[in-house]
């Protein structure tokens, strides 16, 4: 390689001293919190100095499948106003870590397909890619770079060389964003917490600029996620007050990284353990008045609805949960895991003598969806027994029964009316009124 793009924020943004480096990308890997196995081609993470960022991005790049050959990095400009992508038509890019290649044959593909146009000089003080690169490098034995600048581009455009180059398992995306800047601790929380929750549920449509700087690259991985039923999934949020106990002026840093598929089937098969232990924990605190901490994967701050099932000896001992998500998982679990061995009407308050012996599953609901139907006839026929979970409501009435109970009601007919009864209407009841909503679940037990 003979045309080097020279670092450019080495010594501010991270250290200039090659050995310092490592050690400092080498102790982001040994604090690193995140505890999941699995692979991905894609995250989100943020580029402020190592000191503030580091172990974030540290935490999103080590995520990536490492047979990835080439890394876009799609970040935003900082210090230059323009239209479209930039790229950069050196060969490389150095760190004091050494030089990483600058894969040319797919820039000039972008140039070519998207209209991205080389602009060296609005990637030369740019630390929003840079940042990026050794951690790479140290994460990476065998790597190839597309850095792409971000100007006034709609994000479209980045969902679209997503789209392109993903078939290709060779290639791999990092968005680089912080998400807000300089409001107080109190401030920042909440509106990233908005910000996490749009990316989470891939609903962008009133995404705000000042909620991330990265806002068109967050944009096009998300559009890219919904159109392919994928889910981001989240590592990690934090400010910098972490670093500096300031809390009076802070950015706001978050890393995701994305599942192909969704998030409910993602948290059975990574987090189903942990699930059960976080219910378990929560019944036996009340029964022993004691408080154990809890470590969990930050996913589970994500919103979602959940039910728990008790059960003694094979038969039921509580069941109490949320049809509607509207708080974090991780609160929802603890809440209807109390509620099912404590408060459940059917049942008395579940005893010691009985805590040794408990089964706990666990249901994760889906968001409800209307059904649209003519008739009752019409409604049974929609049905899918062992799949769907339904709701009926009709004025103040409403019940709910999950898939589970095509078990023990395996007729469409017979499943309808029983939850007719449980809603407090007559079996042969049916009005103009009546709505019917269904949902799925994954079922951890």
């Amino acid at each position: 390689m003979e045309k080097i793009k020279q670092s450019s924020v080495a010594g501010s943004f991270y250290p200039a001293d090659a050995t310092e480096l490592k050690n400092q990308i080498e102790s982001f890997k040994e604090n690193s919190k995140n505890t999941y196995t699995v692979t991905t081609r894609a995250v989100i993470v943020p580029h402020a100095g190592y000191m503030y960022s580091g172990r974030l991005a540290y935490e999103g790049i080590s995520q990536l499948d490492k047979n990835i050959e080439n890394l876009f990095i799609f970040a935003p400009a900082h210090k230059a106003s323009f239209e479209g992508l930039a790229l950069s038509d050196f060969e490389g890019w150095n760190t004091p870590l050494g030089d990483i290649e600058i894969n040319q044959d797919l820039n000039r593909e972008l140039q070519e397909k998207f209209n991205a146009q080389f602009n060296n000089i609005a990637l030369e003080n740019e630390h929003s890619i840079e940042v990026q690169v050794p951690i790479i490098q140290q994460v990476f034995e065998n790597v190839k770079i597309i850095p792409v600048l971000v100007g006034m581009e709609k994000p479209e455009t980045v969902q679209n060389i997503i789209e392109t180059y993903y078939s290709d398992t060779k290639n791999g995306f990092i968005i680089s964003s912080d998400l807000s800047h300089y409001l107080n601790d109190i401030q920042a929380k909440k509106i990233d917490t908005l910000t996490a929750q749009m990316i989470e549920a891939l609903n962008t449509e009133n995404f705000a600029p000042q909620q991330a700087c990265g806002m068109i690259g967050i944009l096009g991985l998300c559009g890219f996620a919904k159109k392919n039923s994928y889910s981001l999934i989240r590592i990690d949020m934090t400010n910098s007050s972490a670093a500096t106990d300031d809390k009076s002026s802070v950015v706001g840093y978050g890393c995701w990284f994305l599942y192909e598929g969704e998030k409910n089937n993602f948290l059975k098969e990574y987090c189903g353990d942990i699930i059960k232990e976080i219910c378990r924990l929560s019944i036996k605190s009340r029964l022993q008045e004691m408080h154990e901490k809890i470590n969990y994967p930050q996913v589970l701050d994500e919103i979602g609805a959940s039910f728990v099932t008790l059960e003694s000896e094979g038969k039921l001992r509580g069941c109490i949960g949320s049809i509607i998500a509207y708080r974090s998982l991780i609160e929802d679990l603890l809440t209807n895991a109390q509620k099912a061995a404590f408060a459940d009407p059917r049942f008395k308050p579940l005893t010691n003598d009985e805590f040794e012996n408990l089964d706990i599953a666990v249901s994760i609901l889906s968001t409800p969806v209307p059904i649209k139907f003519n008739d009752e006839e019409d409604l049974i026929n929609q049905l899918e027994p062992d799949k769907d979970g339904i709701i009926i409501k009709d004025g103040q009435r409403q019940a709910v029964f999950l898939p589970s109970v095509w078990e023990q009601l395996p007729d469409k007919k017979e499943f309808l009316n029983a939850l007719k009864l449980k809603a407090g209407l007559a079996p042969e009841y049916f009005s103009k009124t009546l709505e019917a909503f269904r949902f799925y679940t994954v079922y951890i037990k």
